[in-house]
Formats: C-alpha cells, sequence, structure tokens
C-alpha cells in the first residue's frame, strides 16, 4: 500500500452539521431555502450539495451495470447505437442512402419515410443490411405482418423495430407478440411525444409508465406472455437541455420500468427496458442554427450517460429545411465523437455513484411512479388520454415551458437571448418545415421574419439608436441590455454615447432609447423632447430601465421602457408595429 493510498487520511472528516454551520455563516442572516434551494419544473426541492448520507438507503447502488433493477443500465459497457434516420421514400434510394450511412459511421437506420408495398420492395429496402438493426418509423399493421413473415422464414442477424403505436389495437398487438420471433421489436411506446408536447421529466416517466403498464395489462388479458410483451416494446425518449435532469430520467425510467414487469410477475432478466433516444426538437432553433449542434451535443451525452440502447442526433437545421450531406454527416460524427474520441463507450454508468445523480434518479422515478398510480386511478392510460386528463396536464406544462421563453427565464441563445440581429433566415426557411413540430423559439423567430420580410419589400430595417449618457457602469449595462433586446426582433442597432440632449436629437434613429442611471433620465428627457419638437421630428424615445419617476418621464414625452420585467414579444410586437412594421 503506497502514501497515495492514504492520501485522504490526511483531511479531517466533515460533518454535515459543520457544513451547514459553514454555509449560515456565509448567508448572513438571508433565508437558505429562498436562497440556495432550487424548485425545478417538476416541483422537486434540490439541495445546494448532496452527500453520502443522501444514498445510503437508496435501492439499486450495489448491482452492477446490466443487473436488476437496472438502475445502472442494461449493458456492461457503455457502448451504444448510433442510430442515423433516412427520409427517402422509395425502396432503392432509401437502400441506398442507408448503406451510405452505415459506410459513415452509423450503426443503426431508421426509415422514416420508405413506402412498403410488398415483400419483394421489403427485400429490396433491407439489401446488404443483415448486420445492421433496422427501424421502421411508421408502421401499420399490414408492414408488421410483413415483417413478421420475412424473419420467421430469414432470420436477421440484427434486429428489426418499428414506431407502431403499441396502444390502439390491443387484439392485433397481443397476436403480433405471440406471432413476433425474437428479435423483432414491433411495437413502441412513444415517451418523446409526452416531452415535446411539453412534459416535465416527471410527467414523461410517469406516462410512459403508465403507457407501458397499460399495455401490459391489455395483451395479458389477451393471453399474451408479459415477459414477451416487454421484449416487444421500446420506449423513444427526447432529451433536452436540462442536462442531468435526462441522465436521471432516463435512469430512473428504467428503475421502474424493472419494478413495474417484476409487479406482473415476468422474468428479470427480461425487465431491461429497451430505450431509444433522440435530441429534443422543442429546443431547436431557425436563428444561429449551429448553436443546435452543441445543444445536441450535450443531448446525445446524456443519452449516453443515462444509458440509452440507441441516440439519433438529429440535423442542426432538420427543423427548418431538409437536412442535407454536411448537416447529416456533422449530426453523425458527433456521436462518432463521443465514441472513439471522447471514449464515452468504454464505461458503464460513468455517472453511478454520484450523490447528486444517484438522489436525481430515485426522486424522478418516485414522483414518476406517483404519477403512473395516479393515472391508473382514472383506470389507465388509455381512458385518462380519451377523458383529456393526459392532455390538460401537458397543456398546462406546455403553458408554462413556453411563457419560460417569452420572459427570457428559459434561455435560447441566438433566438431570445445574444442575438445577432443582422442574422438573415428568411431565404432558408421551409414554412412547412419550420411548422412540423412545437418548438419553444418559433415566437420569437416570427418577430425575426416579420422584420426580414419588411426589409425585403424594399423597406428599410428599424434603427434603434442607443443613447448612452452619464455614468459609466450604467450605461454600458443600459445600452448592453437594449441591444440584445432589439436585436430579438431583427432590428438594426447602434450605440452611441453623449454630452447633451441637442445631440440625441440630432443623432440619426427610428427610435431612441435613453441609456443611463436612473437619476440622470430626468435631467435628459424633458430637454431631448423639446428639442426633437424644435426638429419637427416626431421620434420616439424609450428609457432603458424602470425608474421611480416613469410616470414624470412619460408626462414629459417618453414612449415606453424597457427592463428585465418587460415582456419582449409583447413590446416588440408593439414596435414593429408603430415602426411600420406589419405582420
Amino acid at each position: 500500500m503506497t502514501a497515495a493510498d492514504h492520501l485522504l487520511d490526511e483531511f479531517p472528516a466533515v460533518s454535515t452539521a459543520e457544513w451547514e454551520a459553514a454555509i449560515a455563516r456565509d448567508l448572513k442572516g438571508a433565508d437558505y431555502e429562498k436562497r440556495l434551494i432550487w424548485h425545478s419544473e417538476d416541483g422537486l426541492a434540490l439541495k445546494p450539495y448532496y452527500r453520502a448520507e443522501d444514498i445510503k438507503d437508496l435501492v439499486g447502488l450495489d448491482a452492477a451495470p446490466g443487473e436488476f433493477p437496472f438502475r445502472r443500465g442494461a449493458r456492461t459497457t457503455g457502448d451504444w447505437r448510433i442510430r442515423e434516420e433516412v427520409d427517402a421514400a422509395d425502396a432503392e434510394g432509401a437502400n441506398r442512402a442507408a448503406r451510405e450511412a452505415v459506410a459513415a459511421g452509423a450503426e443503426e437506420i431508421a426509415f422514416r419515410a420508405v413506402r412498403v408495398e410488398g415483400a419483394a420492395e421489403l427485400e429490396r429496402i433491407l439489401a446488404n443490411l443483415d448486420e445492421i438493426p433496422v427501424r421502421f418509423e411508421y408502421a401499420d399493421e399490414r408492414l408488421i405482418g410483413l415483417l413478421i413473415e420475412k424473419m420467421r422464414k430469414q432470420p436477421r442477424a440484427a434486429g428489426i423495430s418499428t414506431g407502431c403505436d403499441a396502444l390502439p389495437s390491443i387484439p392485433f398487438a397481443a397476436d403480433a407478440i405471440t406471432a413476433a420471433p425474437d428479435g423483432f421489436v414491433p411495437f413502441t411506446i412513444d415517451g418523446a411525444a409526452f416531452e415535446e408536447a411539453g412534459a416535465t421529466c416527471v410527467e414523461e416517466v410517469g406516462f410512459t409508465l403508465a403507457a407501458g403498464v397499460d399495455f401490459l395489462s391489455a395483451v395479458e388479458e389477451r393471453g399474451a406472455d408479459v415477459g414477451r410483451a416487454a421484449t416487444a416494446l421500446e420506449f423513444s425518449f427526447a432529451t433536452g437541455s436540462n442536462y442531468f435532469f435526462q441522465i436521471a430520467k432516463l435512469r430512473a425510467f428504467r428503475m421502474a420500468w424493472a419494478r413495474v414487469l417484476e409487479s406482473f410477475g415476468g422474468e428479470r432478466e427480461r425487465a431491461n427496458a429497451r430505450i431509444a433516444a433522440r435530441t429534443s426538437r422543442w429546443n431547436k432553433t431557425v436563428y444561429d442554427p449551429h448553436v443546435n449542434v452543441l445543444r445536441a451535443t450535450t443531448e446525445a451525452m446524456a443519452a449516453v450517460l443515462g444509458g440509452a440502447d440507441s441516440v439519433t442526433v438529429a440535423p442542426f437545421d432538420d427543423c427548418y429545411a431538409d437536412a442535407g450531406d454536411a448537416s447529416r454527416r456533422l449530426a453523425r460524427n458527433t456521436q462518432l465523437l463521443l465514441k472513439h474520441e471522447a471514449g464515452m463507450e468504454r464505461v458503464a454508468d460513468a455517472g453511478g455513484g454520484a450523490y447528486a445523480l444517484e438522489a436525481l434518479t430515485d426522486a424522478l422515478a418516485g414522483e414518476g411512479w406517483k404519477r403512473m398510480q395516479q393515472i391508473e386511478a382514472q383506470g389507465g392510460f388509455r381512458k385518462a388520454q380519451a377523458a383529456g386528463a393526459i392532455a390538460q396536464v401537458l397543456e398546462r406544462s406546455m403553458a408554462a415551458r413556453e411563457n419560460a421563453v417569452v420572459l427570457r427565464r428559459r434561455v435560447m441563445v441566438g433566438t431570445n437571448q445574444f442575438a445577432n440581429g443582422a442574422e438573415q433566415a428568411l431565404s432558408i426557411v421551409d414554412r412547412a418545415r419550420m411548422s412540423e413540430t412545437k418548438r419553444g423559439a418559433r415566437i420569437y423567430e416570427e418577430l425575426r421574419l416579420r422584420t426580414e420580410r419588411h426589409t425585403a419589400s424594399g423597406e428599410r430595417t428599424p434603427r434603434v439608436l442607443l443613447a448612452e449618457f452619464g455614468d459609466v457602469k450604467m450605461r454600458a449595462a443600459r445600452s448592453h441590455f437594449a441591444a440584445n433586446f432589439f436585436a430579438c426582433a431583427g432590428f438594426e442597432t447602434v450605440t452611441r454615447r453623449f454630452r447633451k440632449a441637442a445631440e440625441i436629437a440630432a443623432a440619426e434613429g427610428d427610435l431612441i432609447v435613453l441609456c443611463g442611471a436612473d437619476t440622470d433620465y430626468a435631467a435628459v428627457a424633458a430637454p431631448l423632447m423639446a428639442k426633437l419638437r424644435d426638429l419637427g421630428r416626431t421620434t420616439p424615445v424609450i428609457v432603458a430601465g424602470n425608474p421611480e419617476g416613469a410616470q414624470k418621464l412619460a408626462a414629459a414625452g417618453v414612449a415606453d421602457f424597457v427592463h428585465v420585467r418587460s415582456n419582449p414579444v409583447e413590446m416588440l410586437t408593439k414596435w414593429q408595429e408603430r415602426l411600420g412594421i406589419k405582420a
């Protein structure tokens, strides 16, 4: 044993009480709950730090990766399959695109649009792909029948799955499960649809669990084996930007699903949920679209660390255009880098044992289980869905999420914060593609596109003069805030420093924003309004800030105030209309 083995012995143990006492001293009387406890959108109260004592009673920590209850993953390594989506509609084109993707590093193919008219066409689609798992995203009962027939006659080295919804036709599902050979996964429960409809992580786990429970119960009643039914399911999830929550979400679902199957009497070996993850569509943006590459990278990392079996990274331009070869390659290479250069495939459950992650995993599993039980009390998932109970929850969650984007509490870099006002997107946007799915950025993108259409029609882009004066720190802070604010609507902003109101009045601009300290506004606003009148100008004047004397400033002629409590969408829409930009 070396000296390094005793390194930690040189440091005295510090109790939780001692940590809390040190925190209390630093807070100097401030409220601990308000300052340090984070209340997530799921309603979870998260502590500022976690210790070993916080996870000592958690279930499944001693299980190795690949062991029930699969908290630490369904595999003994960290490897996963790189899934690529193929959009070609004809058999030859789909097969060619699939083989090209595989040659470039893809390890699984998802056909999203291909038409399968019969067995011969199916053969053409699958030609030279025997070693590659494939998926038919929009399969119907006829295609599932063709696939069962093919796999029974010609077993494949790699499996086949489909995105067919498991719940609408239970009699067919029960028969298909009984007839399907091993290696065929005919049904999917689409948890991703919940996330992209607004669900929080707890809701996503709970709703997906409830749908799975309903499915198992229904097919068991029709004589299907529960264990085989479980292996006939794939669960799809969308991974968003809340990094640690997304990791914990997949771990939590896997644990809860193992408990579900155990409660049905299924074999533990079949309780390892098959999970496919795709980077979320909801947070992708048309403006500054290469930021989507960064978003997708962290989302893919979360999916991998959460233990997803296959991961799809969408091309960065997927939200507004048909992806080209370059963007598809960039998406594919994102995973290849994570796998072969970052080495993320080498270790199973790399975050396992991290106190905060383990505590969060348990919290999401527990709250998700409660949500599932609530749905069970309503008669099960299908009844709750038919009654509109699921939609009501999702509508509330989506409204809260969208409001956070509008008010910029939820930041989308390049769109509702830190926008490049000079960027143009009108010529590259496919409006139909842009509207295919709900996205948080849409409301800001419409503001920008409205300004672009105004300019494209031959009109001039509105010019906002940011007039700095007075206190150095305050004028810079206010002008930076205002520049960022108006750039979100595509306005041109120009920043200049002035000493006198007359200088501001003489400067060119369609809108003047005064940027200074609250105490200096009264001395500048009235003379400025008088000078503008003398010059015969009607240029609107806005104050950056929300000073105590706002009423007096308004009485002097100030038209508006822009500050952190402003609703950017409402205010920018109003000023677009005032400056002649029509919807």
